[in-house]
């Protein structure tokens, strides 16, 4: 099997733990000048651009692009964007695990994982990078934004395929726990299948006809009556993610009748609530990864040092009621 070629390396350094932008210039360019491309592809105004060439801050690995340099079709050109200000994220990525290989971090609710969207500078790999000193660390996979717990990172960038291939070949044990209503007439623990498709742009993932492509075991841990939870109060859950598709435990939990607590997506998409707005935690949290090291052979388990903040709450209300776990 050939291999593909490893990207080329930025000739810029990150900022705040993000990297460059990489622009390729279209094989087909009808462009006289890199300028020209530039205007068209990125700005609204030529101002901008103009600025920014002869500020040096359009490189190539020969170095800056002049302002009137020839466009050459193919040519990589890396560029920083001008960042929107973001509201910072106020809870601490503890690291569990590190080695010349592997950071495995417990992430809080509201950080995203990677850079996406609005969210850029406050997500974990930035910020990971930045307070490591890791700025080749990347995402070996990903947590929902609003879902907190255990997330790993690849320290070398010629290794994250091997431990990406870790979760595209189900080699790795997930475990999540979630709190949400308590229903006694549903038959659990149960295996859900159903096929979910996103569709870009919408927000929220739908169940629809056709072949399952995900599966999710659901068991019930505790459950307890709650004020303004019904007479069957609220449920804490394990959940086991056999596939990967997005939001698929907050779906296949709400196809059940059982949305989490805190959802702002299931089953009603609610009004987006302000950036600085971190008091309702969705409860979901990643408590275990478990996989055989590929580089190593390490047998590693990873648990959580989070809880949710909704069992917490009951806690203190109720006093000292018995468990069943």
């Amino acid at each position: 099997m050939t291999r593909k070629p490893r990207p080329r390396r930025s000739p810029l350094p990150q900022r705040d733990g993000v990297d460059a932008v990489r622009l390729k210039l279209p094989v087909d360019g009808g462009w006289a000048t890199v300028r020209d491309h530039l205007v068209e592809r990125l700005a609204p105004q030529a101002g901008v651009i103009d600025a920014m060439l002869a500020a040096g801050e359009f490189v190539t690995m020969e170095g800056p692009v002049k302002p009137d340099a020839p466009y050459v079709a193919g040519q990589l050109i890396w560029f920083h964007r001008d960042l929107a200000p973001e509201v910072p994220v106020p809870f601490p990525i503890d690291v569990l695990y590190r080695d010349e290989h592997l950071v495995v971090a417990d992430k809080p609710h509201f950080l995203a994982t990677t850079p996406r969207g609005s969210h850029v500078t406050q997500t974990a790999l930035a910020r990971l990078r930045r307070e490591l000193d890791l700025p080749q660390l990347s995402a070996a996979h990903r947590l929902d934004r609003l879902t907190a717990g255990v997330v790993m990172f690849i320290v070398r960038p010629e290794e994250r395929g091997r431990y990406q291939t870790l979760f595209s070949a189900k080699a790795v044990r997930k475990e999540y726990e979630a709190v949400a209503p308590h229903d006694p007439t549903l038959e659990l623990p149960r295996t859900v299948l159903s096929r979910i498709e996103k569709v870009r742009g919408i927000i929220a993932a739908s169940e629809i006809p056709g072949e399952p492509n995900s599966e999710s075991r659901i068991e019930l841990l505790d459950h307890r009556p709650a004020p303004g939870h019904g007479d069957a109060g609220l449920g804490r859950y394990r959940l086991r993610p056999q596939t990967g598709r997005t939001h698929q435990l907050r779906v296949h939990m709400n196809s059940l009748g059982l949305p989490l607590l805190g959802d702002p997506v299931y089953p009603d998409v609610l009004p987006q609530p302000p950036a600085d707005d971190f008091t309702r935690p969705l409860q979901l949290l990643a408590t275990t990864l478990e996989f055989s090291d590929p580089i190593t052979g390490k047998q590693h388990s990873f648990t959580t040092r989070r809880t949710l903040q909704a069992w917490e709450a009951y806690d203190r209300w109720a006093g000292d009621a018995p468990t069943t776990d």
